[in-house]
């Protein structure tokens, strides 16, 4: 005898959605399982980084040049599948009142195709990430490696997973 569980399409749906993670309750059902790819969503560029399986330590991944929706869904796919990650992390760019942007309608769009294509993600507050990846590199890399284009990207997804990892320590999970 065979006994397999049935879900509603209601629950399938709700699986497939990106949740908000830093709009809701400041507790999450349950935590994101582990390791996690970040991304962080720009119009030319998508900034990548990843986490170990303990989330002790972020990793810069590149990132991918924008070129279609549909092609960009399939790179991140890819990366998902390569870096072996359970959870995508998507920096979501609010403006400093809180209120979406353009950008914000952007991401959140890019997010549901996700969705469509399967998978789920996770959004988490970005505001001040750019700034602060620019602020580390000014600080850190030299001129040359300054002026690479992605680098700001990548160096923004590192903070966006990091802030993510943090929040979710300070939340006991």
């Amino acid at each position: 005898m065979t006994v397999t569980q049935r879900r509603s399409p209601s629950a399938n749906a709700a699986k497939a959605r990106p949740r908000d993670w830093y709009n809701g309750p400041m507790t999450a059902p349950t935590p994101a399982p582990l390791p996690a790819l970040a991304l962080d969503v720009g119009q030319a560029r998508i900034g990548l980084a990843v986490c170990d399986e303990r989330g002790r330590f972020v990793f810069g991944r590149g990132y991918i040049t924008r070129v279609k929706q549909a092609q960009d869904v399939q790179a991140v796919l890819e990366a998902m599948s390569r870096e072996n990650a359970r959870t995508l992390v998507v920096g979501l760019p609010r403006r400093t009142d809180g209120a979406d942007s353009a950008q914000t309608q952007r991401v959140r769009a890019f997010a549901q195709a996700l969705a469509t294509a399967g998978q789920s993600s996770v959004f988490a507050d970005e505001r001040f990430s750019t700034r602060l990846a620019t602020q580390a590199l000014r600080e850190g890399a030299s001129r040359a490696k300054r002026r690479e284009k992605g680098l700001t990207d990548e160096a923004s997804a590192i903070t966006i997973l990091q802030t993510f990892l943090d929040r979710r320590a300070a939340q006991g999970a």
